[in-house]
Parts: C-alpha cells; sequence; structure tokens
C-alpha cells in the first residue's frame, strides 16, 4: 500500500470521526448551505441607480466599494463642527411587510428613526449606511426596501453610501429579514440643541404624526392578531385595509425641523448661535412614547405640561385601543398617539414657528409649556407624570386633560 494510500485513508476516517458519522460523498458548496451569491449580485444591479442617485458631489466612489467616502471639506466653513451619529431599525413592523408581501415603506421608516434622532440635536444629517439580514435573497424584494431607502435619503439630503446584505439560512426563514441603519451628521458646536438651552416661558409645540411610525408593533400585532382581524380586512374609518394603514410609513421631520433652525437660530458658520436662540430644541417622539422623549431633552427642575386636549388621536390609535381595550396609560408609554416630532421655543417666537412649520406642510400646535418646578420637593405621582428617561436624569413631564 502507497503512502499517499494510507494518508488518504487517515484523512477519511479523521473526517469521519470528526462529523460523527459518514463522510459525505457529495461536495458541500455554499449555494448548497443556502447562501445564493449570484443572488446577492443581482440585488446590488438591481438597487444601484436608486443609491446612486442619493449620491451629491461629496460621495467619492461608488455601490461597491468595501467602505463609503464622503468628502468632508464643507466642515471648514463651521468654526467647530462635531458629527453626530444614530442608529436604529424598525422593529416588528417588518412582519406586517412581510405578511402583505410590501417593502419598499419599511425604508422610509429606516430613515426616519435613524436620520431624525440626529436632527433632534440640531445637525444636518449626511450620509447613512444600511444592513439587511434575510433568510434568503430575492433580488426583487431587497431592491424594493432598499429603494425605499434611497428615496426616503433623498429627500432628507442624506446620501446613501454603503450597505450590506446578509442571507442567513436556518437562522432566518427564506421569506423573513430585518433591516438596520446608521446615519452620520454634522452640528457646530455653538448650535447643538438640547436640555441646557430650555428656559422657563418656553412653548411645546407637537408636530403631527403619519400614523404609528414604527414603534409599538408588538402591541398592535398582538391587538389585531387577537381581535381575530386579518390585514386585508377594509376599514371604513381608514378608507383602506388595515394593513395599508399599519404600513403608512413614518414621516421625516427632517427638513421643516432644519429649516426652523436655520430660519431662527442662524447659520453658525456666519456668526456662533447664541445660547439663547429661540429653537431650544426637539424631542423625536420614538419607543416610549410622548412624555418619556420630551422629558429627555429638559433639564433638571423644568417641567413641560402638555395638554391632551389639544389634538385628537388618528383614527387607528382609536381603533387599536377599542380593539385591545388597551389602558390609555399603556397607550401613552407605547404608541404617539399623533404626534411624532416636538419642537421647543421661546414663547416668543411660537406663532412664527407654527406659520413656518405649517407653510412646509407640516401640521403643528401649541401643545403646551415648560415652568420651573421643585424635583427635590413633593414628588409629582400617577401615569400622568414622567421624570427622566432611558438613563437621561432629566426635566419632568405632566400630561393633563382629557384627548378631543
Amino acid at each position: 500500500m502507497s503512502t499517499e494510500t494510507t494518508r488518504s485513508e487517515a484523512a477519511a476516517g479523521a473526517a469521519e470521526e470528526r462529523a460523527g458519522g459518514t463522510a459525505s460523498s457529495a461536495p458541500i458548496t455554499y449555494a448548497g448551505a443556502g447562501v445564493d451569491v449570484e443572488a446577492g449580485d443581482r440585488a446590488v444591479e438591481l438597487m444601484k441607480a436608486s443609491i446612486e442617485a442619493t449620491h451629491s458631489p461629496q460621495v467619492l466612489g461608488g455601490v461597491g466599494a468595501f467602505a463609503g467616502l464622503f468628502d468632508a471639506s464643507e466642515f471648514k466653513r463651521l468654526p467647530h463642527p462635531l458629527l453626530a451619529t444614530s442608529t436604529d431599525g424598525v422593529g416588528t413592523k417588518v412582519a406586517i411587510a412581510q405578511a402583505l408581501d410590501i417593502h419598499d415603506t419599511i425604508g422610509y421608516d429606516l430613515v426616519g428613526m435613524v436620520v431624525d434622532d440626529i436632527v433632534v440635536m440640531g445637525a444636518k444629517p449626511l450620509f447613512m449606511t444600511d444592513y439587511i439580514a434575510t433568510g434568503k435573497v430575492e433580488p426583487s424584494r431587497i431592491a424594493a426596501m432598499v429603494s425605499g431607502i434611497a428615496a426616503a435619503c433623498a429627500e432628507t439630503g442624506t446620501a446613501l453610501v454603503g450597505g450590506e446584505t446578509a442571507e442567513h439560512p436556518g437562522l432566518l426563514e427564506p421569506s423573513e429579514y430585518d433591516v438596520a441603519g446608521a446615519a452620520t451628521g454634522v452640528v457646530d458646536a455653538s448650535a447643538v440643541l438640547g436640555p441646557d438651552r430650555v428656559q422657563a416661558g418656553d412653548v411645546v409645540i407637537g408636530m403631527a404624526s403619519s400614523g404609528i411610525h414604527s414603534n409599538g408593533y408588538s402591541l398592535v400585532r398582538r391587538v389585531v392578531a387577537d381581535a381575530g382581524w386579518e390585514y386585508e380586512r377594509h376599514v371604513p374609518e381608514f378608507g383602506r385595509t388595515l394593513g395599508e394603514e399599519l404600513l403608512q410609513p413614518t414621516r421625516l421631520y427632517t427638513a421643516p425641523c432644519l429649516s426652523l433652525v436655520e430660519a431662527f437660530n442662524g447659520d453658525p458658520a456666519e456668526s456662533p448661535t447664541a445660547p439663547d436662540a429661540p429653537v431650544r430644541g426637539f424631542s423625536h417622539v420614538t419607543g416610549g412614547g410622548l412624555a418619556a422623549n420630551l422629558a429627555r431633552v429638559l433639564p433638571a427642575g423644568m417641567l413641560a405640561r402638555v395638554d391632551r386636549s389639544t389634538w385628537s388621536w388618528p383614527a387607528v390609535f382609536s381603533l387599536i385601543a377599542d380593539l385591545g381595550s388597551v389602558p390609555r396609560a399603556d397607550l401613552e408609554r407605547t404608541l404617539n398617539l399623533g404626534v411624532g416630532m416636538v419642537a421647543v421655543v421661546a414663547a416668543s417666537h411660537a406663532q412664527h414657528a407654527l406659520e413656518h412649520l405649517r407653510v412646509r406642510g407640516q401640521d403643528a400646535w401649541i401643545m403646551g409649556e415648560v415652568s420651573t418646578y421643585d424635583a427635590a420637593g413633593p414628588a409629582l405621582a400617577g401615569p400622568d407624570f414622567v421624570q427622566g428617561a432611558k438613563g437621561v436624569d432629566g426635566g419632568g413631564v405632566l400630561l393633563t386633560g382629557s384627548y378631543s
């Protein structure tokens, strides 16, 4: 017996021992394991045009590089540029998109969740990357998702400079996927918005949401499932199906908010933003609801009293509340209830701020005001009061009155 034969037999025996049984006679390929590289390449070709449509002259290189490049020369116009970054996903809203085989709206949700968190700081978004994990790459489905991301990026002035599509057979079912994204923006140090700018007497302005946006869908899906409703069910209050209403894309607040800051606080490239500039801050109403997110942008010792009677719930929230007999306190801690973004502005500029937002297509109204309170004194208690949230030991928010 030759030495080579002996080695081959030994290797085969070792392979069989490692496998705990008989070695496979057929070769195992990556495609055989469930990953289709060619499908991934086809998906890239389908999404390429929509991605490139978001690129400004500051984006260097094309689609397919290992990393995206962005020319930061424009930062030189700012005295003290700071980078702002945020990352997020869409949550279990993707389960409804998968059930209905509608995937382009999810991209708007992703961009809204990520980019408008940057805007809260007063930062202008520059570029974004996305990540899609799926059980099986279906090129047209991936392209639909990315086309939605790209369209929302274009609307917010954000370049989509890169992304990743990962095929995870055995971990996700073929039709399942999840999406996430990260974005980077820039703001001058003198123009950063936040709690340190808020003063007693400031006005709280609410901006209407387009619906549920991208938070609270675990509650929503449970309510719908327990009621036995199908997503294809036509709902007269909506004038469309339940599924179409639940997939309504997240409203993008980037343009109206940044326009408000520029118009009222000035351009920091020309002169530093004054500490008492009229636009004090924003609060993006996402997970946790209105009160918890507003409390994050208030300083300790300040209290925002928000009057529920200043707005009415859109029909989708009333339906969820009634269908699931969901307590009001739980709704307020979970859903935006019709308010997607909040601005805190100086009282002297409140009416002008409302007009500025409305001219730009954003429904807005005064919903409350800020005052001082003794945080060390007798504590406000009950579900109507929130003090600090998500690790921020900030101010308090008190919800008063009843919804109209």
